[in-house]
């Protein structure tokens, strides 16, 4: 955000690393909870007498804390050995945040390299695990739907689980290929382009997705509209100005 306000395309070595750092994290951490999430749906969907005692507030807060420590220590172990290579093929990057295909290509130590695509391998291993654990649920969660004799309850239950399953689905398949591409097939467009795909896209649309689907959300703002629409028509210079 501040190399595209201020116009500039350099950013310091712990600057970068701290990048990395971050962007693993949260990556692994929101894929984690993902996972939670569907097996959220699976319990209630399919076993609902039986989730109060799956998931009371100490099992979710075990789950919970397992995602963020699984990301923080995938990050950790990915940021060390990445930012522990020598790198002797320059300083500049073919994208516009540091990412860990593109600072592999400026190193120059073979070991240090397969190293860290062993990690990658490790940890792409570990999310076609989890998809598949959640393409399994969601098997079993889809079989129930179609059960239900009401067109309005399985009508609700679809449009809950697909928006999840359409953002892992999006986050798992250009995570995977930006990772697990050979280096001599990037292309600099396409990877910008599947960057901003696991990278904004699906923080953009979680808002959208899961909080507008609330209707305590939804009601709030159909009352901040109509409030400003009213307003705008009864005092038009002063509409929507320090009211929420």
């Amino acid at each position: 955000m501040h190399n595209s306000l201020w116009d500039t395309t350099t950013i310091s070595y712990m600057g970068c690393a701290a990048q990395v750092f971050l962007l693993i994290f949260f990556l692994g951490a929101e894929f984690s909870l993902l996972t939670i999430m569907c097996y959220d749906r699976y319990v209630a969907i399919c076993k609902p007498l039986h989730y109060g005692t799956l998931l009371g507030s100490r099992a979710c807060a075990h789950m919970a804390a397992a995602a963020w420590a699984t990301g923080f220590l995938n990050a950790l172990l990915h940021t060390a050995n990445t930012f522990s290579l020598p790198l002797c093929q320059g300083n500049a990057l073919d994208q516009f945040f540091c990412e860990i295909p593109h600072i592999l290509k400026l190193s120059c130590s073979h070991s240090g390299y397969l190293r860290e695509i062993g990690l990658i391998v490790f940890s792409a291993c570990l999310m076609i695990g989890c998809f598949i654990f959640i393409v399994f649920s969601y098997v079993q969660i889809f079989r129930a739907v179609l059960r239900i004799p009401s067109q309005q309850g399985r009508h609700k239950a679809f449009s809950t689980c697909l928006p999840h399953l359409a953002v892992v689905s999006l986050l798992i398949s250009t995570g995977l290929f930006t990772y697990l591409k050979p280096p001599s097939t990037s292309f600099p467009s396409l990877d910008l382009a599947l960057s901003v795909l696991y990278l904004v896209v699906p923080p953009t649309l979680n808002p959208l997705i899961y909080s507008l689907r609330n209707q305590e959300v939804k009601d709030a703002l159909r009352k901040i509209i109509t409030g400003c629409f009213s307003e705008a028509i009864n005092s038009p210079s002063s509409a929507c100005y320090g009211h929420h």
